[in-house]
């Protein structure tokens, strides 16, 4: 946990800051979140999901962690796929925008980020569980046939190593069901222009060891990269699991700019 001789102070400060963004802007985005929120907009985006995309960029600069986006997400409906590092990586992209993330169920019960995640529309799976898992399916196609945004991290889960792990099929038959595009991201932290490993769970670490360790790290970006989509008509489901890992690997793998941001 402990990084270097500013940890305390980050812990400290941070926490401080995480506490008054909970006292005062908590309450109004979940609020805004309900039908009022969706009726009004606010430019281009409803007034329910600029709460969220302002509320999700002030938590990740709570935790050091600036979010700096390439693209744009495709308008719903449409498939977002992922890598998956850390539980950041939520925040990090509801930021940019709103979207419904497919999850593993114990997160509904972590502090904080487990409200957040089910007000932020989050479609829950619990492993092992073929009701469940059918049940996601029905839930993706309905947000999706209502216009929505879906993510889903196709690796399964936030696995060790810093590599792109094998995207996992399954869940790509919805958009070939849909007729919908699949749009891949890749997400990775930098620090100093070089990629930051730590951001993750190291090996036996609780959410709240977790937590804690990343409040008192050293700032860090997260580079967003919205990929080009393609369609998923007529496709194999794993035909569309390769390429969207394809094109993550090659993005993730390009060399970063040295210097982007110095240690606080």
């Amino acid at each position: 946990m402990w990084t270097d001789a500013l940890t305390p102070v980050r812990i400290l400060l941070r926490g401080i800051g995480l506490l008054l963004l909970c006292l005062v802007w908590l309450l109004p985005t979940v609020i805004c979140q309900g039908a009022a929120g969706q009726a009004i907009h606010v430019g281009r985006r409803t007034l329910a999901e600029f709460m969220l995309n302002a509320w999700s960029g002030m938590l990740s600069r709570v935790f050091g962690v600036r979010p700096r986006v390439t693209g744009l997400p495709l308008a719903g409906p449409v498939l977002l796929v992922a890598n998956h590092i850390s539980w950041l990586d939520i925040i990090a992209l509801h930021s940019v925008a709103a979207m419904s993330f497919v999850a593993k169920a114990e997160i509904e019960e972590w502090p904080l980020a487990g409200f957040l995640a089910t007000r932020g529309a989050t479609i829950y799976h619990r492993r092992g569980d073929h009701d469940s898992a059918s049940g996601v399916v029905a839930q993706m196609v309905a947000k999706l046939e209502s216009g929505g945004r879906v993510a889903i991290f196709a690796e399964g889960g936030i696995l060790p190593g810093e590599q792109i792990k094998r995207f996992h099929a399954r869940l790509f038959k919805v958009a070939v069901e849909v007729d919908c595009p699949v749009q891949p991201v890749m997400i990775r932290y930098l620090r100093k222009g070089r990629r930051d490993p730590e951001l993750t769970f190291l090996r036996g670490e609780s959410f709240g060891v977790n937590l804690l360790r990343l409040l008192g790290r050293p700032r860090s970006i997260a580079d967003l990269r919205f990929l080009e989509p393609f369609a998923a008509s007529g496709r194999q489901r794993r035909d569309l699991a390769e390429q969207a890992q394809r094109a993550v690997e090659n993005a993730y793998s390009n060399p970063t700019d040295e210097g982007l941001l110095s240690d606080d």
